[in-house]
């Protein structure tokens, strides 16, 4: 065993220096810290998906939730969602031109596509913001919630006032609901979903006064006159959306909202930040005087990250 120790040629064991793969120590950190925040992120999605099958029944659909654009009147699903997604995207393709420049030193388009890339971020970060605001503040008309935590969903343009001035917008009778046309007489009219479908059909039934839609699996239960009054009555008006209620349905599915694009949200300004601290250092021709743009390649590699996470958020989360 020593005759074979002393026969080894030190000079050709690795003993340092240079990395074998031709990878540099901050690069190779980077890849763990994202490969170890990939993790984080997949136990995210996995349990939002576990979530959404226990509850499928009465689990939100995000095309009828988030269906706002900014300065343009009526309903738009997902059109913002789409406008977000391309817009970091496409700073993921200008951050790529800027890693391009910097292996060839040419430090005024590293300037020019890392400053677009920087605005690309600013941009999905203020439209998450506007998302998150019009997702807490609601819509006009609210929602009822039940005394067993069921959601009652109002529509239309007709305004109840109740004996304490609440103000309750139900629907005319005239309008269309889902597939199905309700009538042609005004009437005060709830359409309630989800659990309700499954705690309330007897006491809806006994109301008298009640039209059910749907299959057996899925019903959707239209109350009017006397029978919608009562409903109202028995229920409490929530707007919007937080960590204990969502008007839109089941509270879980604003939790993982909050969380998960949260959390996103708060790598993408991060990048922002580092991008921003990265962009001053090539204008003070500070990687001009180390001879390499690395730092810009490091960064680019994060910034391709959240971008692709962003993909799987918005398929998984928006989409399916």
């Amino acid at each position: 065993m020593g005759h074979q120790t002393e026969s080894l040629d030190t000079e050709k064991i690795w003993g340092g220096g240079e990395s074998p793969f031709g990878i540099s120590y901050g690069k190779m950190m980077m890849w763990f810290f994202l490969i170890s925040d990939a993790l984080t992120f997949s136990g995210f999605l996995v349990s939002y998906g576990f979530f959404r099958h226990r509850f499928s029944d009465i689990w939100p659909v995000a095309e009828n939730v988030f269906t706002h654009f900014p300065f343009m009147h009526g309903h738009h699903p997902l059109l913002y969602v789409a406008l977000m997604t391309f817009i970091l995207i496409m700073s993921s393709v200008t951050m790529v031109l800027a890693v391009e420049a910097g292996h060839r030193m040419k430090r005024k388009s590293v300037i020019l596509w890392l400053g677009l890339t920087i605005i690309g971020g600013l941009i999905f970060v203020g439209s998450q913001a506007w998302e998150w605001y019009h997702f807490i503040h609601g819509t006009a008309e609210g929602a009822l919630q039940m005394a067993d935590g069921s959601i009652a969903h109002m529509f239309g343009d007709f305004t109840l006032a109740l004996s304490d001035g609440t103000s309750i917008a139900a629907a005319e009778a005239g309008e269309y609901f889902g597939h199905s046309h309700i009538g042609h007489h005004h009437a005060h009219i709830v359409g309630i979903t989800g659990e309700a479908s499954v705690h309330l059909p007897q006491a809806l039934r006994a109301m008298g006064n009640g039209l059910a839609l749907g299959s057996e699996e899925v019903q959707q239960f239209i109350l009017t006159g006397d029978a919608a009054k009562e409903a109202i009555m028995s229920g409490n008006i929530i707007q919007g959306a937080n960590l204990e209620m969502n008007e839109y349905g089941v509270p879980l599915f604003a939790d993982f909202f909050f969380f998960i694009t949260g959390f996103h949200g708060t790598h993408v300004f991060s990048g922002v930040v580092i991008n921003f601290v990265i962009f001053v250092n090539v204008i003070m021709n500070t990687y001009e005087k180390r001879g390499h743009y690395e730092m810009v390649e490091k960064v680019g590699l994060y910034w391709h990250f959240v971008d692709l996470v962003w993909v799987f958020v918005f398929t998984f989360f928006y989409l399916v």
